[in-house]
């Protein structure tokens, strides 16, 4: 799965690299939904609800509390194919509606 198509495929997606050219930072409505390496994407950073994180982290390996973020709102998921079919999309999904639902309506997509 190419996160990269993924994230850029949501709508109003911008990609940014506002922590240097190694760290693909995905945004919508100029708030970050995604964050994940240029060349070797072995992780990709998402915000998920906090009831969310807990489950997620219990069930799957491949999903830690959120590298470098706040561990409350954000996980870190290992991309090395582990993870059921449909569930990475399903992720960036809602880590992109978290964000959008919480933007003023004239800067929804």
């Amino acid at each position: 799965m190419d996160v990269h198509a993924l994230c850029a495929a949501m709508p109003g997606a911008t990609l940014t690299f506002p922590f240097g050219e190694d760290t693909a930072v995905y945004k919508v409505g100029g708030r970050i939904f995604a964050l994940t390496g240029v060349d070797r994407g072995q992780s990709i950073n998402l915000k998920a609800e906090p009831q969310d994180v807990t489950g997620l982290v219990e069930t799957y390996e491949a999903v830690s509390r959120g590298y470098h973020m706040n561990k409350k709102h954000w996980v870190t998921v290992q991309l090395d194919g582990t993870l059921p079919p449909g569930l990475l999309e399903e992720l960036v999904e809602d880590s992109y509606d978290l964000v959008v639902d919480r933007l003023p309506a004239r800067d929804r997509p």
